[in-house]
């Protein structure tokens, strides 16, 4: 077997191979992407690379799957913690890989599928339309306020919209105008278009639909939650995956003294914005939910009470993965779905 350490680059990557047949160990630095595919696949036999994981490199991916290598993705941050020197070089980098490798200590974390990843983009595409989509709507209300036309949401009403385009204006702010306004059509298109490959790939999922049947949660949240936790018997408890999704808070604590900062925001941002959404919405129909936001909400503020709102719906939505439970077979173990903590 051969056991590879690779420090991957944009233009190449330095690896450090181990034979363990012959205890020898090489180093070579390959370029992208000729050198590097002619390398893998001359390779026979068993053959394991590592890798940090964050590294955008499908294509690597790919080909190793093609030539029949397995690939092992580790937590960068555990790499980089096992080795306590302060030089760093690519070199070094291959080196530590290999090393944790071989003796059994490399950080190895779960990756998903290429198809997984491939409906990942889905959901990121429409992401960022809909955020390009807001940033022209507050463009267009700022040119409103400037002409006094004060509307606020209804300002994207029919009515508002028709108003809109008749507000007399000079020649290069109407310009603008008119370009933010097809913008916003062309953009409400494209999200319509997406909305429904979203829901297509959401329905033909079975812990999906399963999902959906929670208060607030539409096609997107339920998606995202089945892509982003995979295989759910990862996690031992649901505070893992509070902590897993970067809702929990950061702890810097000491002797007696406990101190508790903001949520670690580790994780997939784009679940955090999807829970929090999913989570405004689902306190109108989850009586539960409802009580613990205005609750929090008073006591400390709106902001704190729905990132509440969000860790608990993530703890919810995975106790009726783990479970394979709906919603209503959810409430009926829980007693109450606002009393479900998800001990163990």
């Amino acid at each position: 077997m051969l056991i590879i350490g690779c420090d991957f680059h944009s233009s190449f990557q330095q690896v450090a191979i181990f034979d363990n047949q012959t205890g020898e160990i090489q180093e070579r630095k390959l370029g992208h992407p000729e050198e590097a595919v002619a390398f893998y696949r001359s390779l026979k036999g068993a053959v394991q690379v590592g890798m940090e994981a964050g590294v955008p490199c499908q294509w690597l991916r790919r080909l190793l799957e093609e030539c029949g290598h397995e690939l092992w993705v580790g937590d960068a941050a555990k790499i980089r913690a096992a080795e306590p020197r302060k030089q760093k070089t690519d070199r070094r980098d291959a080196d530590l890989i290999l090393k944790l490798m071989r003796h059994g200590q490399f950080p190895r974390i779960w990756v998903p599928s290429e198809e997984e990843r491939d409906v990942r983009q889905l959901l990121m595409d429409r992401h960022h339309r809909m955020r390009a989509r807001t940033q022209v709507k507050n463009q267009l209300q700022s040119l409103a306020l400037n002409q006094g036309m004060q509307k606020g949401r209804k300002l994207w009403s029919e009515a508002g919209m028709q108003a809109l385009r008749e507000l007399p204006m000079m020649e290069h702010a109407g310009r603008r105008r008119d370009q933010l306004l097809r913008t916003v059509c062309d953009l409400d298109a494209q999200i319509a278009e997406l909305d429904v490959l979203v829901r297509r790939q959401a329905e033909g999922r079975e812990d999906a639909r399963r999902l959906m049947t929670h208060p607030g949660v539409g096609p997107q949240t339920a998606l995202g939650m089945v892509l982003t936790l995979g295989d759910v018997s990862r996690f031992e408890c649901s505070k893992q995956v509070g902590s897993y999704l970067g809702l929990i808070p950061g702890e810097y604590s000491s002797g007696n003294k406990q101190t508790l900062g903001h949520i670690s925001k580790q994780g997939s941002s784009l679940m955090r914005f999807l829970l929090v959404e999913a989570g405004q919405t689902a306190v109108r129909g989850d009586a539960p939910l409802r009580r613990a936001y205005a609750r929090l909400a008073a006591k400390k503020s709106r902001a704190v009470a729905k990132v509440m709102v969000a860790r608990r719906l993530a703890v919810r939505l995975y106790w009726m993965l783990r479970n394979q439970w709906t919603y209503t077979e959810l409430a009926r173990h829980a007693g109450e779905p606002g009393s479900f903590c998800g001990a163990k």
